[in-house]
């Protein structure tokens, strides 16, 4: 069940995410020949070529927890900021080591670049352990079961990327994969002062006394003065009915009416089926793919955490992810009719008169283009 994915209202407003719903791959890329897999809700390699399985979308500033399993002998990894196939660690990746203790840079090491100490190894019986990472700018700080084994400051630093996780040799398995993207600043205001409203459009944006934004009846939208390429965007979000209507759209062309991507809002189904959208569901990017399943409660907070970076665009509603797009289309500078990789603005859609929908939160931070893979 997909669903039980999902994380606490609290949790996913703050903007953790799961990288991994535990089912399925979706959301990941392999670089290579190995018998990568999902096996009692993990993922789990143990044979094949020496490779990464990768997200298909780069991050930048982060914190990344995860639960690993690893027999004694078993040399693996976590890779921060990577390309899919990483040529040295010591230039273009953070490789946090999982490896024996008599390897040059044990577990919660940063491989060519600082050991860690104070870590156990792994035993024979091959427990589930805890790694936490938090990488901030040059700033990496590793820890093993809540203790702090390694902090690594680099003085150049990598622009965004890949998280992969590695098959080198022996059985791995990893569970529990969450994120939580760091740096997000706020667009909202009393005043909206960082938007662009059009009174002479039906609809109307005004800010209640608890600081929501409130978006009612009418074709409107409000525009961010702002323009933003490579993003990740938390928004908290309330619609109090199934079948209202809103959207984000993204990479706008400025002034113009709503020409740009668009992330839906809607939670309605068809026949109460979540697997089933009945208007492409919150987190699809609309007319380009549906959200895989309807997440979300009729007028209760629910959070969708959208990410643009190059062609690739995702989304994921408290906390599973929903969407995972990539735009082959040829360039134009109108994204309702091509490939737009160039900055636009942000837009909050009134969609028509029902339109009832409350905005809690709305942030966002740009993400560094990675490099040319």
């Amino acid at each position: 069940d997909l669903l039980s994915a999902r994380l606490t209202a609290e949790e996913a407003a703050q903007g953790w995410l799961r990288l991994f719903d535990g089912h399925t791959l979706f959301g990941w890329e392999i670089a290579g020949k190995a018998n990568w897999r999902v096996e009692d809700g993990a993922i789990v390699v143990d044979s094949g070529d020496q490779c990464l399985l990768c997200t298909s979308l780069p991050w930048q500033d982060y914190e990344l927890t995860l639960e690993f399993k690893a027999d004694p002998g078993t040399n693996s990894g976590v890779f921060l900021r990577t390309p899919m196939t990483p040529e040295d660690p010591a230039i273009d990746c953070y490789e946090v080591n999982i490896a024996p203790a008599d390897n040059p840079f044990p577990t919660a090491s940063v491989v060519k670049r600082e050991k860690a100490s104070g870590v156990e190894a792994e035993t024979a019986d091959a427990t589930w352990r805890e790694m936490r990472m938090k990488l901030d700018g040059g700033q990496l700080d590793v820890s093993i079961d809540g203790q702090l084994a390694c902090q690594y400051t680099d003085p150049i630093g990598l622009s965004a990327g890949r998280i992969g996780l590695q098959h080198n040799s022996g059985r791995v398995a990893f569970k529990n994969i969450r994120l939580r993207p760091l740096g997000l600043t706020t667009l909202l205001d009393a005043d909206l002062s960082k938007w662009t409203k059009y009174p002479e459009m039906e609809g109307e944006f005004n800010v209640t006394d608890e600081g929501w934004l409130h978006v009612q009846g009418g074709k409107n939208q409000l525009e961010s003065t702002a323009s933003y390429d490579d993003f990740v965007l938390l928004a908290e979000y309330k619609l109090p009915r199934a079948d209202i209507n809103s959207g984000i759209f993204f990479r706008c062309i400025a002034g113009a009416e709503m020409m740009g991507y668009e992330c839906q809002l809607s939670i309605e189904m068809n026949d109460g089926m979540p697997l089933s959208p009945a208007d492409c569901g919150t987190g699809g990017i609309f007319r380009r793919q549906d959200a895989r399943v309807v997440v979300g409660e009729v007028d209760q907070w629910n959070s969708v955490v959208l990410v643009a970076a190059g062609d690739k665009m995702a989304a994921w509603v408290d906390g599973l992810q929903v969407s995972d797009w990539q735009d082959d289309r040829e360039p134009n500078e109108n994204p309702r009719r091509g490939l737009r990789l160039e900055a636009g603005t942000i837009m909050i859609q009134g969609h028509d008169a029902d339109t009832d929908a409350m905005f809690k939160q709305f942030a966002i931070v740009p993400i560094a283009k990675p490099p040319t893979e």
